[in-house]
């Protein structure tokens, strides 16, 4: 894990290493162990390193093979990297590390630009290639690891964070009108390429960029499972899943243990991560270390899930801390989050993960986290009707259920024309159109990981770890396990109220309290009902002369969810207040103007 950067220019002129510089500074927290900058004249890289494997100085970064002609910056862990480097030994390959970037620039050096189909893991790759005058950028499959680009005539920057972008300067920083529709539209999220800034984009995930020396680049998405049955599984019963999935699982759980340090669990005491504290045993790891946090409560309404967290902490003996945090830790925490976000997030737990991550990175470097689970395995509420919807009316029920907006209400929020085209109803529209799924539950799936969930639970995990230092690993996302999930019947991933085929997984070896427990999402009353100081500060941030100069909102609009705050509940249990004052707030917070 690491904080990447760069800049190529392709007029003639050398990079600006003052500008490589300050996106390298900006990126401190993603690497506190190291840091490297390396240029060949027309390409510079930076880079910050967190150490996990090989942690001498050979595996530092920028890491360049003068024998090769080649350098590269990389963030993120190859898990399959023993096996790869002595795949490439035998090919006749030389190592002079123990570490998977090494590994990196060699199976580039064999493989060329398909070396990313031999990569299992999450990364962002910006790789030299001094042979050839180009400049690699890679991302994995399911988008784990961020991979930012700003460009202007003649030059291209890339970094692991936007704000690091924002810090070497000369950025387009006007607001999206596209992203803004989709950010309002879908709990704040806004996919790649976009970014809530025209001057920003996002490589897509599975997406390797090739840019040459004179500018000119080509892209190619190198991995994207088909949501069909398979022939291949003909004749399988729901028995023969469950072991074929469960089998993966125990595959990617074990694969998230490579590391030269101590790998512990984000324990909510749910289904996902409770699972994978129990096959984290059941592979002989003992005295796992695992965390769990919890709120101050309100009304009727709980602010922890220790009850079932403690019981799987015992049940397999893990050395476990339960962090508790009142109310008055979580505004003062608001703005260091809104900080550490590399986008705006407005889901009402992101300061809750900030902070939990703050007191897991004083203890381990390294930590497994459930994310990804119900995309995946269809756990969210909308996933089990859609299991019987035509094909035909996916679009408009999966709208119904997850925009917190039509168009019709966005013309009455922004505070400029809003244009005619329904810019978020017709990009869900054509993925859930898209040939490769056989049904509707199959497209909602397909759309709801490789679409949504890169840029909201994904990008969650990634911005708010890796602000303390600390990597978290997501087996739910393994490219094997996910591809397995795509062909797997819609029926087996529904059955028993979402997530089916993993419950029966994890009746071996988990309690049926814990299984059989009500759905439960992170606990963060005060945030939720954004009242109180919370309420102030979103106050603040809209009616900010920097708010009122940019326009972004209708005064009036503002003025009325401030006034009725019940009428600020959207879809999956966001806040509509919230979603525009963190808007505000983030664009303030990072200078933007």
């Amino acid at each position: 894990m690491c904080g990447i950067s760069g800049e190529a220019r392709f007029d003639g002129s050398p990079p600006d290493a003052d500008a490589v510089l300050r996106m390298n500074e900006a990126l401190r927290s993603r690497g506190p162990d190291g840091e490297g900058a390396w240029d060949c004249g027309w390409v510079a890289l930076g880079h910050r390193r967190l150490t996990v494997i090989d942690l001498s100085d050979a595996g530092g970064q920028p890491m360049v093979r003068e024998d090769l002609g080649l350098a590269v910056v990389f963030n993120g862990c190859i898990y399959n990297y023993p096996q790869l480097r002595e795949q490439l030994r035998a090919a006749g390959h030389t190592f002079h590390s123990t570490s998977d970037t090494e590994v990196i620039l060699v199976a580039y050096a064999e493989w060329g630009e398909d070396f990313v189909d031999h990569l299992v893991g999450m990364f962002a790759v910006g790789l030299v290639d001094r042979t050839r005058r180009r400049l690699v950028l890679a991302r994995d499959r399911l988008g784990i690891k961020p991979l930012y680009l700003a460009e202007r005539p003649g030059r291209l920057r890339f970094a692991s964070t936007l704000p690091a972008l924002l810090a070497a300067g000369d950025v387009d920083t006007s607001v999206d009108p596209v992203a803004l529709h989709h950010y309002l539209s879908w709990h704040s999220i806004v996919p790649a390429p976009r970014t809530i800034l025209r001057g920003v984009r996002k490589l897509p995930p599975a997406t390797v960029r090739v840019v040459e020396a004179d500018g000119r680049s080509r892209e190619r998405v190198y991995w994207r499972p088909d949501y069909v049955r398979d022939s291949a599984h003909a004749g399988w019963d729901a028995g023969d899943w469950q072991d074929a999935v469960g089998e993966a699982l125990r595959t990617a759980v074990r694969r998230r243990l490579v590391a030269d340090v101590p790998v512990g669990v984000l324990l909510s005491g749910g289904l996902d991560s409770s699972l994978i504290v129990a096959l984290l045993a059941e592979a002989g790891q003992e005295r796992v270390r695992t965390f769990s946090i919890g709120f101050d409560s309100r009304g009727d309404e709980a602010g922890d899930e220790f009850h079932y967290s403690d019981l799987v902490a015992r049940a397999y003996d893990t050395d476990h801390q339960r962090i508790r945090l009142a109310d008055d830790d979580l505004v003062p925490a608001v703005r260091r989050t809104v900080a550490a976000m590399t986008e705006p997030m407005g889901s009402h737990d992101v300061v809750a993960f900030h902070l939990l991550c703050e007191q897991v990175a004083a203890h381990v470097k390294v930590a497994q986290s459930g994310q990804g689970a119900d995309e995946v395995f269809a756990g969210y509420g909308y996933h089990q009707p859609m299991a019987t919807v035509p094909r035909v009316d996916a679009a408009r029920r999966f709208a119904d259920a997850f925009f917190d907006r039509d168009h019709a209400e966005l013309s009455r929020v922004v505070g400029f024309p809003v244009p005619d085209v329904d810019a978020s109803r017709d990009l869900v529209v054509a993925d859930l159109a898209a040939p490769g799924a056989d049904t509707a539950l199959d497209a909602v799936l397909r759309l709801d990981t490789h679409l949504m969930l890169p840029d909201d639970p994904v990008k969650r995990v990634d911005s708010m770890s890796m602000a303390w230092g600390l990597e978290v690993r997501t087996p739910f996302l393994d490219q094997d396990l996910v591809a397995l999930a795509a062909a797997c019947p819609p029926e087996h991933k529904v059955a028993q109220g979402g997530k089916g085929v993993l419950k029966e997984i994890a009746r071996q070896v988990l309690s049926a309290e814990v299984v059989d427990r009500p759905k439960g999402y992170f606990p963060v009353p005060a945030l939720r009902n954004v009242d109180g100081p919370l309420r102030e500060l979103v106050t603040e941030a809209l009616r900010a002369p920097a708010a009122r100069e940019r326009a972004l909102f209708r005064p009036e609009y503002v003025e009325e969810l401030l006034a009725e705050p019940d009428r600020a509940q959207a879809a999956a249990g966001s806040n509509k207040l919230w979603q525009l004052g963190l808007l505000e707030l983030w664009l303030q917070t990072h200078g933007v103007r």
